[in-house]
């Protein structure tokens, strides 16, 4: 193989691909990244930059000028430091025996091939289920990531529900303590109506990221019956496994009414409730005291030092003491891209929802995250 590619192009994209590549690969070649480039008219000719480890796959193309086709596989965690490190220059890329030479301007490099042979077939893009808008994708996806769990050995929570109804797609994550849900219109393909699956929330966090930002459309593509979501979007192909677990009955959850209703000003909470939670030990609590026309914020104790903060609010319904997790409250504050929250409760120990509120106090429809309170000191 033998090319020479602009450095910017082939930068991002091996970037891209080594971000999905596991950092304790299985066996050295899933660690890989596999570059394929077949010779024909220049005008046309591109590298194919793929990484795979069974679980994940991510492809995309880069215009390149091909003088010898063929395919090699590399470190991909090396290849994205080199790449990202290189003058701005073309770059030329050819492999000769076991080896591959990367050079750029006055930089050259000799890697260590590995056997390509041994590399697993990348898996096909499942069928084309739908689109939407990119930004639409990737702000979706990132306020609902945000619930979902960390532990591995609850896999049901470390997942994202997709719920497709028609022209409706719904997005849901839960770690048990707080619970966050998009629903929002996109484009279904033909006979698409009814499907629900369970996707990884940070592989799918990782691939919106890039694919929101890139200004074009997304495509899902969904082959249930190999287990598979595909991603597709401004020449970028990914597709993850989805988890084989049984998503929790969240909707049970949700709060058909309320008691105390108060509207809040988001970035004034967010600053009061870090200030005072520098006292919480552990960030165990801070507690939320909602009056007529006021709120205010304590943490702490006698023995680690007390803090507290009076804030102005909109309230109706009950006065409420109510306590919160501070990290949890505060991930859902900057999740609603709102200037206004609105916060609705019932009692200090049941859930409450946080939504987006527009500048007259009006919900806006679409997003939700549900918290589940600390238990008051008795």
């Amino acid at each position: 193989m033998k090319i020479r590619v602009e450095r910017d192009g082939l930068a991002e994209a091996v970037a891209w691909v080594a971000r999905s590549l596991p950092s304790r690969p299985s066996v050295p070649v899933l660690g890989g990244v596999l570059l394929e480039a077949g010779a024909g008219d220049a005008d046309t000719d591109a590298l194919t930059v793929s990484g795979f480890d069974y679980e994940v796959s991510a492809t995309v193309g880069v215009p390149a000028t091909i003088a010898d086709g063929g395919r090699t596989l590399v470190s991909g965690r090396l290849l994205a430091d080199i790449t990202k490190s290189l003058p701005a220059q073309p770059v030329d890329i050819a492999v000769d025996g076991a080896r591959v030479s990367i050079t750029c301007g006055n930089a050259r490099f000799s890697l260590p091939t590995m056997p390509v042979e041994d590399y697993p077939q990348l898996p096909a893009q499942p069928s084309f289920a739908g689109e939407l808008a990119g930004d639409a994708f990737g702000q979706a996806v990132a306020q609902v990531a945000i619930a979902s769990g960390k532990d591995d050995t609850l896999p049901m929570l470390t997942g994202m529900r997709l719920e497709i109804n028609g022209d409706s797609l719904t997005m849901v994550a839960t770690d048990r303590f707080r619970l966050a849900m998009k629903e929002f219109s996109w484009q279904p393909a033909e006979g698409i109506t009814e499907a629900a699956v369970l996707v990884p929330a940070r592989t799918l966090a990782e691939a919106a990221k890039s694919l929101g930002s890139s200004g074009s459309n997304v495509r899902l593509g969904l082959a249930s019956g190999d287990g598979l979501l595909g991603l597709a979007g401004s020449g970028r192909f990914a597709t993850t496994r989805l988890l084989d677990a049984e998503f929790p009955p969240y909707r049970q959850l949700l709060p058909s009414q309320h008691t105390s209703r108060a509207v809040l000003e988001v970035p004034a909470l967010a600053e009061a409730i870090k200030r005072v939670s520098l006292v919480a030990e552990r960030g165990t609590q801070v507690r939320l005291e909602f009056g007529e026309g006021s709120l205010r914020l304590t943490a702490g104790g006698d023995d680690e030092g007390s803090a507290e903060e009076e804030l102005p609010v909109e309230h109706e319904g009950e006065p409420v003491t109510i306590a919160f997790n501070p990290a949890y409250l505060t991930d859902g504050l900057a999740a609603l891209n709102s200037d206004r929250a609105e916060l609705t409760f019932t009692t200090p120990s049941r859930p409450a929802l946080l939504k987006p509120a527009d500048e007259d106090g009006k919900v806006a429809p679409g997003y939700l995250y549900l918290l589940m309170p600390v238990r008051l000191p008795g």
